[in-house]
């Protein structure tokens, strides 16, 4: 009996003496964001209640900013892995089609939705629409709690989201773009970069020795950047330049830096924003090729050539008298100075204004209304145009099979075609030279990379405008000043602003816009938002032309764009407000938006 006693404590001892498993960061960071996850989730129904029960404006008001800064916490996962659910909880709150019936319009849900109800003044009048909002965001949540309970992490994974969530808090956060009312961003960002904290700290015992310096010196600028962000309590004047400059963009390069210490492996895949970027702002951090159809449309430097040659060639008009330089002048950016340039006929106009090609192959869709998404398209649609150049492709093939020294250039850039000479490759050539003329190097890229001798006070107080009391920037995003959507990049967006007719005009201008394509109401009269880099040298404005200087471009905008003009237009997504900007503060943006200009490319 004694013995088997013996026997039975040293195996009880041997037990004890076996070491539980450690989780992995990966674990840590999913309970982490699960826990963050079910915090948004009960303050969401908090909410609920407190509208049910008729609680005080201010306490509603409270309890919803707490809600949305307990998602900002998770915020940063849940747009990396399930952006659709994102979208439904955050997204804009504007109308959209739905993504399985182009028919059928879907209408926006989430806190953005919710905050218009609360802010800046909440009716208990509209209680019951209120409760049904708040419902769906509830339903929401708990398919993101689902979701992220069932997501498996991975280390690069989960840095590569952090990095994102910086370019997010940039891009959209100090811009006001996802609290456009309430305006609390500089707070949701700050607890957004809080998050990005708590989960480096989960990393903490993997930086040993001489690696951990480097994690403390991230940590210390995660520490100053969310106080600089929390110490900010009026969004007019918060200094968003230095921000981004003094603490964003080093903090972005750190992580990047952190995960490479770490051996993460790269991400091997084609994105818009590369993965290896430090900032977004880098020279080269933006791959045109990521809004191609296909790897063998990328660009080289040999098709290029051969797309710059044709570019600048009549032989692809109909009647030999007409190239695409004709109307995109390299020392206008591409674009011709005017409103609308003369129709093929002489007699006539062509429907749109001529808009610049520097920077066209960073968008997923081209012309105003957004009609196709490949550069290669647009070259089929302008040459085959009656009114632009009324060509053929394949009168355009037979034409440049005659001519030897196209045909050995043909070559040389599709060696792998057994038919170099081919509808195909002559819009894929012109698609490569215009990919080119990508060129992110203005005076206000060279100040945010640290040459603080680019750009005037003048010229800082109008980008801190542009970002924030002017609401630019919610709409023409940084760095890429155009439509489309950061961080990712993917989607280009369309708006319905309520352009005039004529500059004294008080009616909409009569050109549908999008509506041509897709026959929803919220469609009618939308355009692109495009690119405002050079925009100095690519007036007249708007797709009409109907501006001719930038200070009555300001003026539209500062009025509340065609709803402010005293038009009616229920499906406009711009604002409807005045922006009460000063006569200073209007020319200020304006003398920053000509630090966008960079003409070096030909």
């Amino acid at each position: 009996m004694k013995k088997i006693s013996i026997a039975l404590l040293i195996a009880l001892s041997s037990l004890g003496c076996v070491k539980t498993q450690k989780p992995l960061p990966t674990d840590l960071v999913k309970q982490h964001y699960i826990l963050q996850v079910a915090k948004a989730d009960t303050l969401v129904k908090q909410l609920y209640n407190k509208v049910q029960g008729n609680a005080p404006e201010d306490s509603i008001k409270q309890v919803f900013k707490a809600a949305r800064l307990a998602y900002k916490k998770t915020e940063f996962l849940a747009e990396y892995y399930n952006p659709l659910t994102a979208k439904s909880i955050n997204g804009a709150p504007i109308s959209s089609m739905d993504d399985n019936d182009q028919h059928k319009i879907d209408a926006p849900e989430g806190f953005q939705v919710i905050e218009s109800f609360i802010f800046p003044h909440y009716s208990s009048n509209q209680k019951k629409e209120l409760l049904q909002e708040i419902g769906i965001l509830k339903s929401n949540f708990i398919r993101l709690k689902s979701v992220a309970e069932h997501q498996e992490l991975a280390n690069a994974q989960v840095f590569d989201a952090l990095r994102t969530e910086v370019f997010r808090i940039i891009t959209l956060g100090i811009s006001g773009f996802d609290a456009a009312i309430a305006q609390n961003s500089m707070a949701e960002g700050a607890v957004a970069l809080i998050s990005v904290k708590e989960v480096l700290i989960i990393y903490k015992s993997d930086f040993k020795n001489d690696k951990q310096n480097k994690f403390n010196s991230t940590l210390q600028l995660l520490n100053k950047s969310i106080d600089y962000l929390s110490a900010s309590r009026d969004f007019n004047k918060f200094d968003r330049m230095q921000f981004i400059t003094g603490y964003a963009n080093p903090l972005s390069a750190s992580i990047l830096s952190l995960s490479q210490l770490l051996g993460n492996p790269e991400f091997k895949e084609l994105r818009a924003l590369k993965a290896n970027s430090p900032t977004l702002f880098d020279e080269n951090a933006f791959d045109p090729n990521y809004y191609t159809a296909s790897y063998d449309a990328h660009t080289t430097k040999e098709k290029a050539a051969l797309g710059k040659i044709l570019f600048y060639d009549v032989i692809l008009s109909g009647s030999k008298n007409r190239s695409c330089g004709s109307c995109h002048k390299p020392e206008l950016a591409f674009t011709d100075g005017l409103a609308k340039n003369a129709a093929l006929n002489g007699k006539s106009r062509v429907k749109r204004n001529t808009p610049t090609i520097l920077n066209a192959g960073l968008q997923s869709a081209l012309f105003y209304d957004n009609r196709v998404n490949y550069l290669e398209d647009q070259a089929t649609d302008v040459i085959s145009s009656a009114d632009e150049m009324h060509g053929s492709l394949p009168i355009a093939v037979k034409r440049l099979k005659e001519n030897q020294k196209y045909v050995l250039k043909f070559k040389e850039a599709f060696p792998k075609s057994t038919e170099s000479v081919s509808d195909y490759n002559i819009r894929n050539a012109l698609g490569s030279y215009i990919r080119t003329l990508t060129s992110l190097n203005s005076p206000f890229d060279k100040y945010v990379r640290g040459d603080k001798s680019q750009l005037t006070k003048q010229e800082l107080n109008g980008f801190n405008l542009y970002m924030g009391k002017g609401k630019c920037g919610t709409c023409h995003f940084t760095p890429l000043f155009n439509g489309t959507v950061p961080p990712d990049f993917r989607v280009t967006e369309t708006e319905v602003i309520g352009v005039p007719l004529t500059a004294v005009a008080k009616e909409i201008d009569t050109d549908p816009g999008k509506y041509n394509l897709r026959k929803l109401t919220l469609y009618k009269n939308a355009f692109k938002t495009p690119t405002i880099r050079n925009i100095e040298l690519t007036g007249p404005y708007m797709h009409n032309g109907i501006y001719k200087t930038l200070e009555e471009v300001i003026d539209f905008y500062n009025d509340g764009g065609g709803f402010g003009l005293g038009m009616d237009i229920p499906n406009q997504t711009l604002p409807f407000d005045k922006l009460n900007l000063t006569v200073t503060e209007k020319q200020d943006i304006v003398a920053f938006l000509k630090t966008l200009t960079d003409n070096t490319k030909q």
